[in-house]
């Protein structure tokens, strides 16, 4: 994940896959997800996606996501980064709320940000993952942000991903996957971008996002 100024001076949390330095050293290793009892629905005009979490896998992770659900927070937020070539859509920053694209992709909420959980799940098609911000050089007078920080700069803002994608294994935070309407990802990925990045020309919005009983869904 690499860091893009954003038009306001913030830094993006955007996964690029760029990282090539030893990964962390703390891999959770062979656990199997064992899935909460709650599934998170977003609810868009492209549809529904339903995503089942992992707590065993990421619980912090999957403790911020489900508070901020429960507070409405995800509620107008955009899906803000879309990217079929490299394999990710993005939302969840509430800077995507207002009128100005230029500055998604730099929100956060208003918690500290959550720490890595990291873990050998691969990032195949429909996992989902915490986006954070990239290592970067002071520039400035601004500090600048180790690998190791950046581990540690998960906050609100997620991450889909559309096929395999295996330079984000063990990088990346994973703490849930979609169990129903990557078919609606799908066609949320392809939408037309503004020229020279990869902010839709159109807001793609979550109209509301709630957590759900697992038992009203398929099973995997």
């Amino acid at each position: 994940m690499s860091i893009t100024s954003c038009g306001d001076g913030q830094q993006s949390k955007t996964s690029d896959g760029d990282e090539t330095a030893a990964g962390p050293s703390n891999v959770k290793r062979g656990a199997k997800p064992e899935v909460d009892a709650e599934v998170a629905v977003i609810e868009t005009d492209y549809g529904r996606i339903v995503i089942e979490l992992y707590p065993n896998i990421a619980p912090k992770m999957v403790e911020r996501f489900k508070t901020l659900i429960k507070e409405g927070f995800y509620n107008g937020t955009g899906f803000h980064r879309v990217n079929p070539r490299t394999g990710v859509v993005q939302g969840g920053d509430p800077n995507s709320k207002d009128t100005d694209p230029t500055n998604d992709g730099g929100g956060d909420s208003p918690y500290p940000d959550v720490a890595g959980e990291f873990s050998d799940i691969p990032f195949d098609k429909g996992i989902v993952g915490a986006a954070r911000q990239g290592e970067r050089p002071g520039f400035g007078g601004q500090p600048g942000l180790t690998k190791e920080q950046a581990y540690d700069t998960a906050n609100c803002q997620f991450y889909i991903t559309l096929s395999r994608v295996p330079q984000w294994d063990a990088e990346y935070t994973v703490f849930g996957r979609v169990i129903e309407g990557m078919n609606n990802v799908q066609v949320i990925a392809g939408a037309p971008t503004r020229p020279g990045s990869e902010n839709p020309e159109e807001k793609i919005v979550m109209k509301s996002v709630t957590l759900q009983p697992r038992a009203n869904f398929q099973k995997p």
